[in-house]
């Protein structure tokens, strides 16, 4: 028997759920199994929205619709995907959830696991807390992956308990709305627990377990993040993590009750656009094809170093203390392939300015 952690959006709960298996239950001697999306935002994958099995070689059988993704998978071209490496890193199987049947799909892989594993304990977890969104938020930005798991967890018969890290982090709904939702505390994550994902948060892009994480290192201040330059606040609330009753989140969330029934993605996304107005995978559809058409810009030091003096002048002015690299990268017109050269010029340039894993305005 072991532990099952469903990683809500993907992308960054993943690493998050790691550094919450560590922080709770480091001491037991084994690990958890994570299930998750293969779900990376365009910098990463250029294809949107998110990879199923046939999109990999190299992957194990776990169960009848269930497959891990081992240290030696890989996305076939030109799809992309951080799982294959966060596998070499991290001593954790990481399991694939496949969306495009649905949610009775999810549902039926997550109760076969359910059965091929017999688990201790069931964590669904979510940095942010956009898993409880109405679906109506205007700040409100991609909601589907986590509707789903959702709406999937809901129908196994097994206790699941729903857990939110971060509130406000994900910048998907204000922090005060998240606030006051909140069940008991479970955790607060120290710089100690971040350890054990420190590796994978040096070059992972996302940018709500990259605030967790900064946030558990005790950083604070404000941090601009995404193409759009949100602002997000880091505050004591930031490395918390709450449990959260899973009934009342699909009450509240109205797209995951719309979906319960749905047997393919594309149903989940037509109900996306009734519910929400939009489908998120609609828009990394729209920016793949702007990407497409934009030159490609090269990475010249002195150049790159001019650019950040003047977005680091005009992020002061809005009161801006950090960022992403993530972000930086977009700023800067740069593609996904190169952030990893950008952070690695800015760290030598300036490593002062180096507050692992953000970029600190001096």
């Amino acid at each position: 028997m072991t532990r099952l952690i469903v990683a809500a959006g993907g992308g960054g709960d993943t690493v998050a759920a790691a550094m919450l298996d560590a922080a709770l239950y480091g001491d037991s001697g084994d690990r958890a199994v994570i299930l998750t999306y293969a779900w990376d935002r365009l910098l990463v994958d250029p294809v949107p929205g998110p990879r199923g099995p046939s999109d990999f070689t190299g992957l194990e059988p776990l169960t009848a619709s269930v497959w891990s993704v081992p240290a030696e998978a890989r996305p076939i071209a030109p799809a992309g995907s951080t799982l294959p490496r966060l596998a070499a890193e991290l001593p954790h199987t990481f399991a694939l959830i496949d969306p495009h049947r649905g949610a009775e799909g999810m549902t039926r892989q997550l109760e076969e696991l359910v059965g091929h594993l017999q688990p201790k304990s069931i964590d669904l977890l979510d940095v942010g807390g956009d898993i409880l969104a109405r679906g109506d938020e205007p700040t409100l930005k991609s909601p589907l992956a986590d509707a789903l798991t959702l709406a999937a967890c809901c129908q196994v018969n097994a206790p699941i308990r729903l857990l939110v890290a971060g509130p406000g982090l994900d910048g998907e709904l204000p922090l005060d709305d998240v606030r006051g939702l909140l069940g008991p505390h479970v955790h607060t994550f120290t710089s100690t627990d971040t350890q054990s994902v420190g590796s994978a948060l040096e070059w992972h892009p996302s940018e709500a377990t990259g605030m967790l994480a900064a946030t558990a290192r005790g950083i604070r201040g404000v941090c601009e993040v995404r193409d759009a330059g949100l602002p997000i606040a880091l505050t004591n609330e930031g490395p918390t993590v709450h449990e959260v009753d899973l009934d009342e989140a699909l009450s509240r969330n109205e797209l995951a009750r719309a979906i319960l029934t749905t047997a393919t993605l594309d149903e989940v996304e037509a109900h996306s656009r009734e519910v929400c107005g939009y489908s998120e995978i609609d828009y990394e559809r729209n920016k793949a094809t702007w990407l497409k058409d934009q030159p490609a810009v090269k990475l010249d030091p002195d150049t790159a170093l001019a650019q950040l003096d003047e977005f680091e002048h005009e992020a002061r002015s809005r009161g801006v203390t950090h960022t992403t690299f993530r972000h930086i990268t977009e700023v800067l017109n740069l593609n996904g392939a190169q952030r990893d050269d950008l952070r690695q010029l800015l760290i030598s340039s300036r490593p002062g300015q180096y507050t692992a894993p953000l970029w600190h305005f001096q």
